[in-house]
């Protein structure tokens, strides 16, 4: 069996969101270390289409760890379009229409108050060359459609199983616009065949669409590839994500709110699956576990929380390997191991390792409880050096020396020393502040 090539096909017309990053993932699961992975960028639609979203997709991607085998951009494939519709029109497959959109709208609409299938029709193809000709002469240009034969198309889909759709319930599709450009229908059967894509894994509402793709992949002489259709993925209320409704959950918005990359992709590969929802140590993991069998055909909910939970912990477990060139770039190069290594558990966010390196080395307003127990404490600090011993040391000579025991011993302390309610354990804290900071902090009210 050939290699398994897949295909991520998004329109540059918005920001990625969850919903569309998840079927990029999982095809880039499907084919990891064994396949080819392509981004498709889908930018026919040159009105909506813009090269900031082109520069948007590939950021995102990139972020979320996901690496392509090649590029393609439909913009620069027409006269392949053209190439396959010649054929078409000359195997008589697709007939012109003159019908204007409000006319269509108007005619479905009638249709859905019987109850029946909006579906085209095909009045078109009652006309003769003298009505095609009148509806020419009153500035009509045609558009074309593709013409079904198959009574019913059938596949077996990786997810959903047997799938059966009849020709009753799907239109002829446009496969050629007005202005002489073609469609997605079309641009991306044409592109499937040329760059050998033998998997699409894509969102279900694509269903219908697959049995059009089939037929006209049967018509252009090659079978179709296999077909994966993954359950939506719904936001919160269980509304169905799109661009319009799925802006706070845009991989940008999520990577500005300090969604670590490995937190999101854990969440959306094992969503919808039988698989624990926890962190992965790498995308390959993720990649090892991965069965189509294994995905639900139930609709599968993004919870926002969740994910930050998940960040939570893959920054818990992070080593100091992967975290020292990001506190560089956050300006604490000399923080050092140890001192990633205590805050660690800390943070909810890697940034966040920003305001303990203050707590650590710079000046804060240490919140004071009770000056004359602080000043006592003060004058009981150990001479250096400082270990993770000296903590326990120190608070017994004060708890002895004051009578304080329990949260009146240690809240106190950890409110001068830090300024904050919760943090890193003292006994590792402490020695980082150092002498000199811990005495101003206690005495002094701020250092």
């Amino acid at each position: 069996m050939s290699a398994p090539v897949v295909r991520f096909a998004p329109s540059p017309t918005g920001r990625l969101h969850v919903g569309n990053a998840r079927i990029a993932l999982l095809n880039a699961l499907f084919v990891a270390g064994e396949g080819r992975f392509l981004l498709r960028l889908d930018d026919t639609d040159a009105e909506r289409s813009e090269e900031r979203f082109v520069e948007a997709i590939r950021d995102d991607l990139t972020w979320l760890g996901i690496a392509w085998d090649d590029e393609v951009r439909q913009s620069e494939r027409l006269e392949r379009y053209a190439a396959a519709f010649k054929r078409l029109n000359e195997a008589g497959r697709v007939y012109p229409c003159y019908e204007r959109p409000g006319e269509l709208a108007a005619r479905r609409k009638a249709l859905q108050k019987r109850s029946a299938p909006p579906v085209y029709d095909r009045a078109a193809l009652a006309l003769d060359d003298d009505a095609r000709a009148r509806l020419e002469a009153e500035g009509r240009e045609p558009h074309y459609r593709f013409r079904l034969e198959a009574s019913e198309v059938a596949w077996d889909d990786l997810v959903r199983g047997p799938v059966r759709i009849g020709a009753g319930h799907v239109s002829d599709p446009v496969v050629c616009r007005a202005d002489g450009t073609p469609t997605y229908t079309l641009a991306s059967v044409v592109d499937d065949i040329e760059t050998g894509v033998n998997h699409v894994i894509r969102g279900e509402d694509h269903v219908s669409n697959t049995a059009v793709q089939i037929e006209l992949a049967r018509a252009l002489g090659v079978e179709p590839p296999a077909y994966a259709h993954l359950p939506l993925l719904h936001g919160p209320g269980g509304v169905s994500l799109s661009k319009r409704v799925g802006g706070t959950l845009t991989l940008a918005s999520l990577r500005e709110r300090g969604v670590e990359p490995l937190a999101l992709a854990s969440l959306l590969a094992r969503l919808g699956t039988s698989e624990a929802i926890t962190p992965a140590a790498t995308l390959n993991e993720l990649a090892a576990e991965f069965d189509f069998a294994k995905i639900s055909r139930a609709a599968a909910t993004f919870d926002e929380p969740e994910v930050f939970r998940l960040n939570a912990r893959v920054l818990h477990a992070m080593p100091f390997t992967e975290a020292a060139p990001r506190l560089a770039a956050l300006g604490l190069a000399d923080a050092g191991e140890a001192f990633w290594l205590m805050v660690r558990s800390n943070l909810e966010r890697f940034d966040d390792a920003a305001l303990w390196a203050v707590v650590c080395f710079g000046a804060i307003t240490p919140v004071v409880e009770d000056p004359e127990f602080l000043a006592r404490a003060a004058a009981l600090l150990p001479a250096p050096p400082w270990d993770e011993t000296t903590w326990t040391a120190w608070t017994g000579a004060v708890k002895a020396a004051t009578g304080h025991k329990g949260r009146a011993l240690f809240h106190p302390l950890r409110l001068a020393l830090t300024g904050v309610e919760h943090g890193p354990e003292l006994k590792n804290l402490l020695p980082v502040i150092g002498p000199g900071r811990a005495r101003a902090r206690l005495v002094g009210g701020t250092d």
